[in-house]
């Protein structure tokens, strides 16, 4: 039998410390059949990756909050009762990117296939942002897919994303979610989530799609405090009433995947009055980020195609989301 590698123990050690009960390193050790002292490295480990783990003399070691694993099986399961088309779902314990991962499938097929994640070790917003989860702290999943023919626009796809991102996570009970142009999920005026939609295409014929999704359920106080902006989580939002990881993996995925069957067919068209509805930003000041350049300017909504319309300088102007960043002000 082949010996496990490091992030093997790592999912057995947090697999053991999910119920958020004292657990004592003897205890540990046996469970994944390793020295106490690698427990203690392990722990370590982990704890540099954002999570919360307390150590006590005499008690072992917990978890600040127990914590639900994902598990493809229950996933695939919550799809089926969801009627949704059947579709690949894997689970690993770490990876550098989901996306990236789709993308280098080695049969080269991302079609109908989903890929979480309980850490990225590379995460990736838009341009070069990162995006940043402690393991087992949120979701990182992406869905990849197929149009035997492009749709005449891919400029909307992210805003019908996060139209479908906001329809699961309100089915789950999460009040007050927003979307921020161009990929932003928001609650409470704080970043809950984010997209990241990027393209392969095939000249005139084929294109491929992968949606990569990023939504924050226990966020780390101390990587919290790391980031820019200001953002939130679904246990602050929700407390006690947090939704099963499982559940919610399932609904966002039969979302997007509902989503990108509809866009196919009616491009964004379909999607742009919930997103106008959900819209976080209309109606405020924002400053907009482009390379070493600032615009401060009213946010007057999105266009038809799902570009932003924004007033700077008295003058109504239209931006695409290309390598832009729209900051909210108060």
């Amino acid at each position: 039998m082949p010996v496990p590698g490091v992030s093997a123990r790592k999912r057995q050690l947090l697999a053991a410390l999910a119920d958020g009960e004292f657990h004592s390193g003897q205890q540990l050790a046996a469970r994944a059949g390793i020295s106490r002292s690698a427990v203690w490295k392990h722990v370590r480990g982990l704890t540099a990756l954002g999570l919360d783990i307390e150590g006590v003399t005499g008690r072992g070691y917990r978890l600040a909050a127990p914590v639900e694993l994902l598990d493809a099986a229950a996933i695939r399961a919550h799809l089926d009762r969801a009627g949704t088309a059947p579709l690949q779902v894997e689970v690993l314990f770490e990876t550098a990117s989901t996306n990236r991962c789709l993308f280098e499938q080695p049969d080269g097929t991302v079609h109908g296939r989903a890929v979480l994640a309980e850490y990225q070790s590379a995460g990736r917003g838009r341009g070069d942002n990162r995006w940043l989860a402690a393991p087992a702290g949120g979701l990182c999943l992406s869905l990849g897919w197929r149009y035997e023919a492009a749709p005449a626009s891919l400029t909307g796809l992210s805003l019908a994303a996060g139209v479908a991102v906001a329809g699961a996570l309100q089915a789950a009970g999460c009040s007050g979610v927003g979307l921020k142009w161009p990929n932003d999920v928001m609650a409470d005026n704080a970043k809950l989530g984010g997209i990241l939609v990027e393209s392969r295409l095939q000249g005139a014929g084929p294109c491929e799609i992968v949606i990569g999704v990023g939504v924050n359920m226990h966020l780390p106080e101390q990587l919290a405090r790391s980031l820019d902006r200001r953002v939130t989580d679904l246990a602050t939002l929700q407390g006690s009433a947090l939704p099963s990881r499982n559940r919610l993996a399932a609904a966002i995925i039969a979302g997007l995947a509902s989503m990108l069957e509809r866009y196919g067919r009616e491009g964004f068209a379909a999607f742009i009055s919930d997103w106008r509805r959900l819209d976080a930003g209309c109606d405020r000041d924002a400053v907009l980020l482009q390379g070493g350049r600032q615009s401060r300017g009213h946010i007057a909504g999105i266009d038809d195609n799902g570009l932003l319309i924004m007033i700077v300088e008295g003058e109504r102007r239209k931006f695409s989301s290309g390598e832009l960043s729209l900051r909210l002000l108060k």
